[in-house]
């Protein structure tokens, strides 16, 4: 018997994100391992012109915006998505007849995956990406340990209870969910990985590109991707001055952006590092490798708070299976991923002096990065391949419909 899963997500490819870009790896290696999958996105998606979406080589049903006055009130508006999740899910699970309902968070997906689940008989699998109160403490849209922070929380917590099986993406997460009493063999770990076959170790820089943005004869630090306050690029600016006391030929590549972007901004002005630190601003996707090419040193000096020690990111493992030299914070997360000094370079999260020292460390290798970017490569190779961590859906499935698959 073929296994067939509907999958409920926030929202999905053609929007890039490292959500939309995990999801669409679930699924195609799911269907390598012989399975059907089906795809609904939530409200979340955004205004969309047609019920259902060809992406690439995935077919997606969207759920159509709600439209009543709850949709428009602050907080009533997340009750009002959900419910339009729910119809949507219901009619799709009664036509489709999946043998599991795979919802992954928020948790706004996972209520209305439970219900129809209840209503109709089918599994609940539940995928926890991170916890979104964390993120949220991190965009400012809530404090830490506040009313809202705590209901989201207990909502959280009270679909982990009810769910058949629960997914983690990482060792942070099903740690803090076993603290809240959630027994282990209900909690299984599909780890983010890398499509090592679209990776290649980095290739030359364009030299006109480069000669563009002013970086002709300086060694780069860089930073790819989006600019939150999580992601602790205030402090490699920071850090920027004591690096150069040492290396005056260092320059600092900013490519992406956010929530940060005018506050580093300013923040690179009030220190005289406007000539510097080069804001490139986002990149097309296809253009990507082009802007890694000119970097010698990639950083990621992500703040120490719930959010980072919990959570491992995708960047600094695309970063190895490019062969990339890498230094990190020392957070949870970065943990989980690099062995410092094997894989790359740890520093102390928050400290300015370690990350310049460590920066500086890294630049002055005698070979160059070679060995660190050669086991970082080896590492995502036998580790950390979308293959290997898509397996361990096997076993969560089957202890999810109480049989073997």
């Amino acid at each position: 018997m073929t296994l067939r899963i509907l999958h409920v997500f926030d929202h999905s490819l053609p929007l890039h994100s490292g959500y939309t870009f995990r999801s669409a790896n679930i699924l195609r290696g799911q269907r390598r391992l012989g399975w059907e999958t089906f795809h609904l996105t939530s409200p979340k998606q955004g205004q969309t012109e047609q019920l259902e979406e060809q992406v690439e080589d995935l077919r997606f049903f969207r759920t159509p915006l709600p439209t009543g006055r709850l949709s428009r009130l602050p907080l009533f508006n997340q009750w009002a998505f959900m419910r339009a999740t729910e119809r949507r899910l219901l009619e799709l699970a009664r036509r489709l007849k999946p043998d599991l309902l795979h919802a992954h968070s928020p948790v706004l997906n996972a209520y209305p995956a439970l219900h129809v689940g209840r209503q109709l008989g089918i599994p609940v699998v539940y995928e926890i990406r991170a916890f979104w109160e964390d993120a949220a403490v991190d965009h400012g849209t809530q404090p830490e340990w506040g009313l809202r922070y705590r209901l989201t929380r207990a909502m959280e917590t009270r679909a982990v209870r009810q769910a058949s099986q629960v997914v983690t993406i990482c060792g942070g997460l099903r740690g803090d969910l076993v603290a809240r009493g959630i027994p282990l063999d209900k909690i299984g770990v599909v780890p983010n990985a890398v499509d090592i076959e679209h990776f290649s170790r980095g290739g030359m820089p364009d030299l006109a590109l480069r000669a563009r943005l002013g970086l002709d004869d300086n060694r780069v630090i860089g930073f790819l991707g989006s600019y939150y306050a999580y992601e602790g690029l205030d402090l490699l600016i920071e850090a920027l001055p004591l690096i150069l006391e040492r290396a005056p030929d260092v320059k600092l590549l900013l490519v992406g952006g956010g929530p940060q972007e005018a506050n580093l901004k300013a923040q690179a002005t009030a220190l005289n590092l406007a000539d510097k630190v080069v804001f490139v601003g986002r990149v097309p996707h296809s253009e990507v490798n082009r802007y890694y090419d000119l970097v010698d040193l990639l950083a990621y000096p992500r703040h120490a708070m719930r959010l980072t020690d919990l959570v491992t990111p995708l960047k600094p493992l695309e970063a190895m299976a490019q062969g990339r030299l890498l230094i990190a914070s020392d957070v949870g997360g970065h943990q989980e991923l690099i062995e410092d000094g094997h894989t790359g370079m740890l520093f102390r999260a928050g400290d300015v002096a370690d990350l310049a020292d460590k920066a500086l460390a890294a630049l002055n290798l005698p070979d160059g990065g070679a060995t660190l970017r050669t086991h970082g490569r080896q590492f995502v190779e036998s580790e950390r391949n979308w293959a290997k961590s898509i397996a361990n859906y096997q076993d969560i499935y089957a202890r999810a419909l109480g049989s073997a698959l």
